[in-house]
């Protein structure tokens, strides 16, 4: 199953229906489905912030496969590539209010899925692959 819709901060609730439908036909439970909830929420974030620099500059691409294993998630852009490992580990030792409200997304998308991958494709797409299990 595919979506496609623009770039912008109301297409993620959209998004969200889409994948949760997802979610529950893979039959993740309650926590699981929330983990991938949270995982595309913030993808979807990052793509519009960093990949096309702002709201309404290109669409999200959103494809979900349902296995009996649970669900795969893919998102595509075209917007601009980043390299995963130049994103900085979060600091957890330094008390809460001196974190950075910013720059722990992709690290989040990695803790709360149990794959994930990303490639910039020679057709100059981004596609970032997440994968969360039955356990």
């Amino acid at each position: 199953m595919d979506i496609r819709l623009p770039a912008r901060y109301e297409s993620v609730p959209k998004i969200d229906d889409f994948v949760t439908k997802a979610a529950r036909q893979a039959s993740l439970d309650d926590r699981a489905t929330y983990h991938v909830q949270l995982a595309v929420d913030e993808a979807c974030s990052n793509i519009i912030d960093h990949a096309y620099g702002g709201e309404g500059r290109g669409d999200i691409e959103c494809s979900v496969f349902v296995n009996s294993e649970g669900l795969t998630v893919i998102l595509r852009d075209s917007g601009k590539p980043f390299d995963p490992e130049k994103v900085p580990k979060p600091q957890t030792d330094v008390p809460i209010e001196k974190l950075k409200p910013r720059g722990v997304g992709f690290f989040l998308m990695k803790k709360l899925m149990d794959e994930v991958h990303y490639e910039h494709t020679a057709d100059a797409k981004n596609v970032l692959t997440m994968r969360k299990l039955k356990h």
